[in-house]
């Protein structure tokens, strides 16, 4: 598995964050500390989702018949296309622990901060 940036990586990564500052900006001062914590769960969850995702579809009671036709359509690949599916999974390993990360920041930095600052004075 891979975990370096790439050089189109590095060129987008102070254009993320950026945006990610912006977004955090707007989120304080939304809804203060609790913005921050509510915008990394959201992040949070997203990665976690799109990571649960890559290895096939999750099913559910109204698509019980997804992760069999998944199955049958994987075994009906070729060589290449599984390298090709192995090598997309492989690259969004790094920006997914990323996102995962800075949820995790996030999430500890806007409850830590609203039950000591909002919530303890």
């Amino acid at each position: 598995m891979r975990l370096r940036l790439s050089r189109t990586d590095v060129i987008l990564l102070p254009f993320v964050v950026i945006g990610l500052a912006g977004l955090v900006y707007v989120a304080f001062r939304t809804l203060g500390f609790l913005g921050l914590a509510i915008l990394g769960l959201i992040t949070g969850l997203i990665a976690v989702n799109v990571e649960m995702q890559q290895g096939g579809p999750i099913g559910s009671v109204q698509a019980t018949g997804v992760y069999a036709e998944y199955m049958a359509a994987a075994d009906r690949m070729t060589r290449a296309e599984k390298a090709e599916r192995r090598a997309e999974i492989e690259s969004a390993a790094l920006p997914l622990l990323i996102a995962k990360i800075v949820s995790a920041g996030l999430i500890i930095l806007g409850f830590g901060l609203f039950f000591t600052v909002q919530l303890g004075s």
